[in-house]
């Protein structure tokens, strides 16, 4: 079964790492996307651009759709990559999600379309 590990988090935090702190950040995640890829169960993975309000948000109410700048929540927490991985089931995704260098991780099954 595929699952997204979808990360959150404050996006001046990871703004404002420089120098050698956004380094040892990097390579935390080069670390984790090697330990995946390495046990086969790594199937993919973005890192989303910043500021979020980069994005666009389309809305659809019946007939009606609105389209507007920036993310749809407003809150401090932003959605800023994810990785895509197969697990046998929910608790082996939850192991791999705690491996994640960060502190909040959504994890979400995949659906077959």
């Amino acid at each position: 079964m595929e699952y997204a590990l979808l990360i959150y988090g404050d996006e001046k935090v990871w703004t404002s790492r420089e120098g050698e702190e956004a380094r040892t950040h990097s390579e935390r995640h080069e670390r984790f996307a090697a330990a995946l890829q390495q046990r086969g169960v790594l199937r993919g993975g973005k890192k989303l651009a910043l500021p979020g309000e980069s994005s666009t948000t389309l809305r659809r109410d019946g007939d009606d759709v609105s389209v507007t700048d920036g993310p749809f929540a407003e809150t401090t927490e932003v959605f800023g990559g994810f990785y895509l991985i197969e697990a046998d089931d929910l608790d082996a995704a939850i192991a791999v999600a705690r491996e994640l260098p960060e502190d909040v991780v959504e994890i979400r099954p995949i659906s077959g379309m």
